[in-house]
């Protein structure tokens, strides 16, 4: 059964452009009746699963849609420089499905320089707050979602102190990946691969 969950929760994140691994277990957990005692799997066995569907069912859209979403972000990330960003989520890991947001992190001065940086451009959008992890601690993060050249784009704006900090976006979860803008620029420049290519080119 654990095995099923995680084809089926990749499966349900292939093609109904889910994001979250969570949320994406849930529901195929429950498509399969499974009961609430059933050890679901980790986010790294739904990972291999979508790796897999990715090659397999969608072997010339997908990485079609990776270049064309790391280009944008590359794009984003040159007019945002002055507020250091990163890449980081689905587009960076090479498995953005079709409704995927571009993820940047930005370390600013000032969340509020952010906000008149795109009030400036009108630039229209919607903040709200959230909380990432370094270890067990929170971190706080405004939040700041607009659609950039047609792209949904979500910024998590941190404190500049917490560029150094590894974030998780729980206190139990993975330390989440993130890219600066030379090694996106290597991954645009390499294909549809994930981070590791940024590396080898570099």
């Amino acid at each position: 059964m654990r095995m099923r969950i995680a084809a089926a929760a990749a499966r349900i994140m292939a093609e109904e452009g889910i994001d979250d691994f969570a949320l994406a277990k849930r529901k195929a957990a429950r498509r399969l009746g499974a009961a609430d005692s059933e050890a679901l799997p980790g986010n790294d066995e739904i990972e291999a699963e979508l790796r897999d569907y990715l090659a397999l069912y969608q072997a010339d859209e997908h990485p079609e849609r990776i270049v064309e979403l790391r280009s944008a972000a590359l794009e984003a990330m040159r007019a945002l420089e002055r507020f250091s960003p990163y890449l980081t989520g689905p587009v960076l890991a090479g498995l953005a499905g079709p409704y995927a947001e571009i993820e940047l992190q930005l370390f600013p001065e000032s969340s509020k320089e952010v906000e008149v940086f795109l009030i400036d451009r009108n630039y229209r959008y919607e903040a709200s707050d959230a909380r990432r992890y370094s270890g067990d601690r929170a971190r706080a993060a405004a939040m700041i979602t607009l659609d950039w050249q047609c792209v949904p784009l979500r910024l998590s704006v941190f404190d500049p102190r917490d560029e150094r900090t590894a974030m998780k976006t729980t206190p139990a979860g993975r330390v989440t990946l993130r890219a600066g803008i030379a090694e996106v620029r290597a991954l645009v420049g390499v294909g549809p691969g994930g981070p590791a290519d940024a590396a080898r080119s570099a």
